[in-house]
């Protein structure tokens, strides 16, 4: 299969979108494969596509209005973070009686960053986030591989591992110098490294702020701004705790988990699987890259964590409709039912439990609590 095009499934999402709302956000972080997957709606060459990163484009719209009014069909505007003053006219255009275009806006930061989207835009846009490639997209069969080098497509199908790890290296040097800065970071590109490197660390555990801090010499509110961006920009998931009305002391402070697993592992020194499978952090490197299949797979309308200080504990907690079911990842061949599974059956009123490990086999642990293969979609609703 030709490089970059691996069908992507959020297509059809895309397309579906641009018929109920006159604007589609496309969101998700650089080198994810937006630009590629608009080009598969619209041709790079064509009048109506824009790219703010090409200074032709840019000069096209110095006149926004002048630009882009008389437009029809399908029209793109690429890294549109880069002119966030344009959503207030996109909110003039789309309001016209006879509004002839629908706007495909691609961005490499989420929703909250682009304020003003979400200020102007209010009932008109649709936001669609793109990941990396899933295992829905490549198989099953490659899974093992996905894993190792992560979702970003010029990662996934370098021709070698080398290839793969010095690509994700390039990728982190330019987020750190390039990307983060163009949103306000004023650390210094050494101390961005470094907490890059302690984020790492931190990787599935619970994030402790105060000890970032201290590392970086920095006020707990730097530290916690620095975080909350890195997420904006997809880098990384604060998965927020649960807290269930229970005479329990409850943990109340969110897990960190670097999104992509390849860049997890190029932070923590690891390109090949055979040096994965030593490397002491493997289960949390599993946890992670299971824990994004799932959420993005199963879509939920919110996703926590649960832990009490007395152990018991529920990797996930999704909800959906008011609905919710837990998730519980593990690494072993035949996972078993345990105790914290049982307390936060009962004390969560989980609808349903869901074990993913790495095996093939589904089968059932308990009346409520179910092992489910790694390579199966997850799909519960």
């Amino acid at each position: 299969m030709p490089k970059l095009l691996v069908p992507r499934t959020a297509q059809k999402s895309v397309e579906l979108a641009l018929t109920r709302f006159p604007v589609v956000g496309t969101v998700g972080p650089r080198q994810c494969g937006k630009t590629t997957l608009a080009r598969q709606l619209l041709s790079a060459d064509s009048a109506n596509y824009f790219d703010l990163e090409d200074p032709v484009s840019l000069a096209r719209l110095e006149n926004p209005r002048t630009a882009l009014q008389d437009l029809s069909g399908l029209v793109v505007i690429d890294e549109v973070q880069r002119r966030p003053d344009l959503f207030p006219m996109l909110r003039v255009l789309v309001d016209r009686d006879d509004n002839p275009a629908r706007f495909l806006v691609l961005g490499s930061a989420g929703p909250d960053l682009l304020r003003q989207s979400a200020e102007s835009l209010a009932g008109r846009i649709e936001y669609i986030e793109l990941g990396g490639f899933g295992v829905d997209e490549v198989g099953v069969a490659r899974m093992p591989e996905l894993w190792v080098r992560g979702g970003f497509p010029l990662s996934f199908l370098a021709d070698t591992d080398g290839e793969s790890a010095g690509w994700r290296r390039a990728f982190l040097r330019t987020f750190v110098e390039r990307d983060l800065p163009q949103f306000g970071a004023a650390l210094g590109v050494p101390a961005l490294h470094r907490l890059l490197a302690m984020l790492a660390h931190y990787h599935g555990q619970i994030l402790n702020v105060a000890e970032l801090a201290t590392a970086l010499e920095v006020a707990q509110a730097t530290v916690r701004r620095y975080v909350d961006l890195l997420e904006h920009l997809f880098l990384i998931r604060q998965l927020r705790p649960w807290r269930e009305n229970l005479r329990k002391r409850q943990v109340k402070r969110p897990k960190i988990y670097l999104r992509d697993s390849g860049l997890y592992h190029e932070l923590i020194g690891v390109g090949t699987m055979d040096a994965l499978q030593v490397h002491p952090r493997i289960g949390a490197s599993w946890e992670g890259f299971i824990l994004e299949k799932v959420i993005a797979e199963s879509a939920p309308d919110e996703v926590c964590f649960w832990a009490t200080h007395n152990g018991a504990e529920l990797d996930l907690l999704l909800f959906k409709q008011g609905r919710r079911v837990g998730v519980e990842i593990k690494r072993v061949d035949a996972p078993r039912r345990t105790r914290s599974m049982t307390i936060a059956v009962d004390d969560l009123r989980l609808e349903a439990l869901y074990v993913v490990y790495p095996g093939d086999t589904r089968y059932v642990i308990d009346d409520r609590i179910t092992a489910v293969p790694a390579g199966e979609p997850f799909s519960v609703w």
